[in-house]
């Protein structure tokens, strides 16, 4: 059974996926109506936390959200350095057990 069918059979709506153009589109819709993003949601059917976290990272990316907030393009490089260091960490540890390994068999 799809895990998609699985969602829906237990009364749950399946979770819908957006692209970046469709999710650019609705903010761009939001800077130039003068609606609030809550407003723009129902309009569209969207939910009004999706619709805000859309807005805020927008504003975030294009310079405005101060110096806390990661732009997206700083998210996924994070992400990607988090992945190398997790990789490193194995390698380290594949090493520690080998550097142990020879060492006991040089000592025998």
């Amino acid at each position: 059974m799809a895990r998609k069918e699985m969602s829906t059979e237990l009364g749950r709506k399946a979770r819908r996926q957006f692209t970046p153009e469709y999710k650019a589109q609705v903010v761009q819709v939001c800077r130039n109506s003068g609606k609030s993003p809550e407003a723009i949601a129902r309009d569209l059917g969207l939910t009004p936390t999706a619709v805000r976290r859309w807005y805020d990272q927008a504003r975030i990316d294009t310079g405005g959200g101060g110096k806390g907030p990661l732009t997206t393009a700083e998210r996924a490089e994070l992400g990607e350095l988090r992945k190398k260091v997790r990789v490193l960490e194995q390698e380290r540890e594949i090493l520690k057990k080998a550097t142990s390994f020879f060492a006991k068999e040089c000592t025998s």
